[in-house]
């Protein structure tokens, strides 16, 4: 009993706070930041990119979280080898397949351990050195024709194991150009000369063109560009056999809002 009463004698004595006296304190978050946050940091410090970068522009946003996600599972697939080549192609113009491809691929180089080559195959509209603010003098162009070789085109981007190969000057047959032996042999030169890279092609649209499927014979895995709620269902499943589907990596779904415009006016535009 001595023991009882000890305790509540203890316990009158001990001064009682009323719950409304308490302050409401915010809780401290610990000031941690990824690696890859500090990257992204210095490298816009250094360079001025296009803001379609968004894992440059805005790290933290959910379009770069989608192409997070979309590099672990390349990176970790279920049931086939990790893809070195992938093509990145859309049914139209305008769906947002260079911003898909540039995006995956300064990804990539953010945070693999192998290096990351970019190349813009689509001759007539290339669009990929206007988002890391290069010049577009020579590219992939001047290698098919013969007059440069392939170190010659390699352009550093800022971003350190990320490299581009423009396209080069809009030549008067692309067609002809990217479904030549000349095109074989610089896919053929880059695999072989670059095996610790992951390349990552830029192409044409593929209903509108021809050379899409000469060229998806040489990468290991194709990205399908859709934009969302727009393009129609049966474009999509007749690009998607003509490709081969047993190459589809998978289809993104790219929503951003466009202007309605007609596809008659795209095609216009595109061979402008």
């Amino acid at each position: 009993m001595g023991k009882i009463s000890d305790a509540l004698e203890k316990h009158q004595k001990e001064r009682v706070i009323p719950l409304e006296n308490l302050r409401e304190e915010e809780p401290v978050r610990l000031k941690t930041e990824a690696p890859e946050a500090a990257l992204v940091r210095k490298i816009r410090a250094d360079h001025k990119f296009s803001e379609s970068l968004v894992m440059l522009s805005a790290p933290d946003s959910a379009d770069a979280g989608n192409f997070k996600v979309l590099r672990g599972q390349i990176l970790f697939p279920r049931d086939r080898e990790i893809p070195r080549s992938i093509l990145v192609t859309s049914a139209f113009p305008g769906e947002g397949k260079t911003f898909v491809a540039s995006n995956l691929a300064t990804t990539f180089a953010l945070s693999v351990d192998e290096r990351v080559m970019l190349i813009d195959a689509d001759l007539r509209r290339a669009r990929m050195h206007q988002l890391f603010g290069i010049a577009n003098a020579r590219g992939l162009r001047d290698y098919l024709m013969g007059e440069k070789g392939l170190d010659e085109l390699l352009v550093k981007t800022g971003i350190e194991k990320l490299s581009l190969i423009p396209a080069g000057r809009t030549p008067r047959n692309p067609s002809e150009l990217l479904s030549s032996s000349m095109m074989t042999r610089f896919l053929e030169e880059t695999r072989e000369r670059y095996k610790d890279h992951f390349i990552i092609i830029d192409s044409p649209p593929t209903n509108i063109t021809s050379e899409v499927k000469f060229l998806s014979k040489y990468a290991d895995g194709i990205i399908f560009v859709v934009l969302a709620q727009k393009t129609p269902r049966r474009e999509i499943s007749k690009a998607l056999d003509n490709l081969g589907r047993d190459k589809i990596l998978g289809v993104v779904f790219n929503g951003y809002d466009q202007a309605h415009r007609s596809y008659h006016k795209y095609y216009d535009e595109y061979y402008k």
